[in-house]
């Protein structure tokens, strides 16, 4: 898959951030500034499988990566006919999220951020205390400091725009002044109903060709697949032209 985006017109270097500050990126954190969805899908696979031996748990777990580890778990279970307590729920989480941390950041995204010059924020399903660590460890928290926005900070996860409303609105940004890169149709649903602009990535290890259709049809704006787009996509939006994708 390889989406080249057309650089003719778009300016290299953004405005400087004090002439843009009416403006926000927000960005997933799992599949879009690290590359662990895929790890986690994996982990949960492996360890429902274990639990129920003889179960085909993968596809039923792809198509809910991006929601919460414990309703992937239960609509999971449900699906399968078999049921969860709350302590293997958090049992399975806690082996989820030690593999997930160790992720390596998606290819291209420290430099992707570093030539936006917009205020960015992160807003993520994850748990705090994890999206923390793994931006500590990545070096990544240096673009986004303290503006986490997390699924255990609102009232409700996405694909509710809890998360993204929380940003806006701690940030003093209307949401449709905020840029989103989302990587999930949980993610990108959730943007979209806060009335943001969203585009959707496919890079991470996770990715496959039939989330395209999937991810504009929840609202994605364009889709693209390397980091090294993003840049000159939101200099389309800034300038209020359309996006191009040949």
């Amino acid at each position: 898959m390889n989406l080249n985006l057309s650089q003719a017109g778009v300016p290299g270097v953004l405005a400087p951030a004090d002439a843009l500050d009416g403006h926000l990126l927000i960005c997933d954190c799992d599949g879009v500034l690290i590359d662990s969805e895929a790890i986690a899908g994996r982990v949960l696979v492996q360890e429902m499988e274990a639990l129920w031996p003889g179960v085909d748990a993968e596809p039923i777990v792809t198509p809910l990566l991006g929601l919460r580890i414990e309703t992937v778990l239960l609509r999971t279970a449900e699906a399968l006919g078999r049921t969860l307590d709350s302590a293997q729920i958090d049992a399975i989480r806690v082996v989820v999220e030690a593999a997930a941390v160790e992720g390596p950041a998606v290819d291209g995204i420290e430099a992707a951020l570093a030539a936006i010059s917009l205020r960015k924020a992160c807003a993520s399903n994850s748990f705090t205390s994890y999206v923390q660590a793994v931006l500590n460890r990545t070096g990544l928290v240096r673009f986004f400091g303290e503006r986490l926005f997390c699924a255990d900070k609102v009232p409700n996860p996405k694909p509710a725009p809890d998360v993204y409303l929380a940003a806006a609105r701690t940030m003093r940004v209307a949401p449709e002044r905020c840029v989103v890169v989302e990587d999930s149709v949980t993610g990108v649903t959730a943007a979209a109903a806060a009335g943001m602009t969203v585009l959707g990535f496919l890079g991470g290890g996770h990715a496959t060709e039939g989330q395209i259709d999937a991810l504009k049809r929840a609202g994605a704006s364009v889709v693209f697949d390397e980091m090294g787009q993003l840049p000159a996509l939101v200099g389309q939006w800034l300038q209020n032209a359309s996006f191009e994708l040949p």
